[in-house]
C-alpha cells in the first residue's frame, strides 16, 4: 500500500465518520419531530390547544432531515437507483459496467456540487439578511441553518461521490459488491 492510497483511505474513513455523526443528528431530528407531532396530536385532543407552528417545524424538519441523512446514503451505497442494466452488464462486460458505474458517480459528484454552488449565496444571503420563514407571532427560524446544511451536505456527497469514482474507497465500504463488475 502506497503512501497516497493509505492517504486516501484515511480521508475516506474520516469522511465516513462524519457522514454517520450527521446521519446520527439527522436521526435526532427525526426523533424530535416525532414528539412535537405527538404533542401536537395530544394537545389538539385532548386541550383542544394544538402546538402553534407544528407545521412549520415539520416543513423546516423534513429539509434538515433529508440533507443530515444524504451524506451516509451515499457513503453506504443506499441511495435508491435502478441498476439493473448494471447487474446484467456486469457478468458479461465487468469493465463497461464499471467504468459506467464511475461514469455515473462522477455526474451524481458533479449534481452535488451544482447543489452546492447554486445553495451558497442563498446561504450567505440569508445569513447577511437574517431572513426568517414561517408565521409572525405563532413560528419563525431563520433559513440560513438549512441553507447550510444543504450546502455542507451537498459538499460533503461531491466529495465521496469522487471517492467512489475514484476507486479511493477502503475495501469493504462499498454500498455494492464490485468484485462482480470488475472493478
Amino acid at each position: 500500500m502506497t503512501w497516497l492510497t493509505a492517504t486516501a483511505d484515511r480521508i475516506y474513513l474520516a469522511l465516513s465518520m462524519v457522514s454517520k455523526a450527521i446521519n446520527a443528528i439527522g436521526t435526532l431530528v427525526v426523533l424530535g419531530l416525532v414528539a412535537a407531532v405527538n404533542f401536537d396530536v395530544i394537545a389538539r385532543g385532548v386541550f383542544n390547544a394544538p402546538f402553534r407552528g407544528s407545521v412549520e417545524l415539520v416543513q423546516f424538519s423534513i429539509v434538515l432531515i433529508v440533507f443530515l441523512q444524504l451524506p451516509d446514503v451515499v457513503r453506504s451505497g443506499k441511495l435508491t437507483r435502478s441498476d439493473g442494466l448494471l447487474l446484467l452488464l456486469g457478468q458479461s462486460k465487468p469493465r463497461i459496467t464499471g467504468t459506467l458505474r464511475r461514469a455515473i458517480n462522477l455526474l451524481s459528484a458533479v449534481l452535488m456540487l451544482l447543489i452546492a454552488i447554486t445553495i451558497w449565496p442563498e446561504f450567505v444571503e440569508a445569513w447577511e439578511t437574517n431572513d426568517f420563514f414561517g408565521t409572525p407571532g405563532i413560528f419563525t427560524a431563520p433559513w440560513w441553518p438549512v441553507r447550510l446544511v444543504i450546502f455542507l451536505s451537498a459538499s460533503l456527497c461531491c466529495v465521496l461521490w469522487i471517492c467512489k469514482a475514484l476507486g479511493t474507497e477502503p475495501e469493504g465500504h462499498t454500498g455494492y459488491s464490485d468484485k462482480r463488475d470488475g472493478i
